[in-house]
């Protein structure tokens, strides 16, 4: 962040902590959404230097947070103005720099070698499978019986459940599974995990976006 004029870090400090916190945002005038005011979530400010009226910190926010917006923000009430000179995103959900994030150019690099070279190792370390986005979200295992229906865009059915999270509530987000740990669709959830427990027959999930390419297992399922 480029502040304006020079403020004390202390003040700097006490005013990080404001925007910690549920916050109201608008987002800015270059935005890909509607600018209207909307409640998103900061977890966590973290000054780690300041150099003449540059400011480095690290911010742990809810997605969808405009964090050139926070720094606009901060510089209006800091008195000063301010505005964000450099943003590096670290962690995206449960992907993290460290362990499974690369640049385009690491791509890129890695595509090469395995074209020149025959070798995927490299690639096969940059390119993840697509199960590995839904660590925190919860998740419903079905049957094979029930799969290709679901790939279909059917709705699952509570016979066709083996295994769910204890965390499921009504309208909760979740991803329904294979038996072998696949991600076969994204749904949101009819009924609670205790609900589902308790009875024989109904809908569990409403079917919102299909990830599995349909017949990948055997239709065991008949049109009625």
């Amino acid at each position: 962040m480029q502040l304006h004029g020079d403020i004390a870090e202390k003040r700097i400090s006490e005013v990080f902590q404001e925007f910690t916190g549920k916050i109201l945002q608008k987002p800015p005038l270059r935005a890909s959404v509607k600018r209207v005011v909307r409640e998103r979530v900061i977890y966590a400010i973290e000054l780690l230097e300041i150099e003449e009226r540059s400011v480095l910190f690290r911010i742990a926010c809810q997605a969808g947070t405009y964090v050139r917006k926070i720094c606009s923000d901060i510089g209006e009430v800091l008195g000063c103005g301010a505005h964000m000179k450099e943003l590096r995103r670290t962690r995206a959900g449960p992907f993290q720099e460290e362990r499974n994030l690369c640049s385009m150019y690491d791509l890129l690099d890695a595509q090469s070698q395995w074209k020149e070279e025959k070798d995927e190792q490299k690639l096969r370390t940059f390119v993840r499978p697509v199960e590995e986005a839904f660590e925190f979200i919860p998740k419903i295992h079905i049957r094979d019986s029930a799969v290709d229906a679901i790939c279909h865009g059917a709705d699952l059915a509570i016979p066709g459940v083996v295994k769910l999270d204890r965390a499921i509530e009504t309208t909760t987000p979740l991803v329904v599974m294979s038996m072998k740990g696949e991600a076969v669709a994204l749904a949101k959830a009819l009924l609670s995990t205790q609900q589902i427990l308790e009875q024989d027959r109904g809908l569990a999930a409403k079917t919102i976006r299909v990830i599995m390419p349909p017949s990948t297992y055997p239709p065991l399922w008949k049109e009625s």
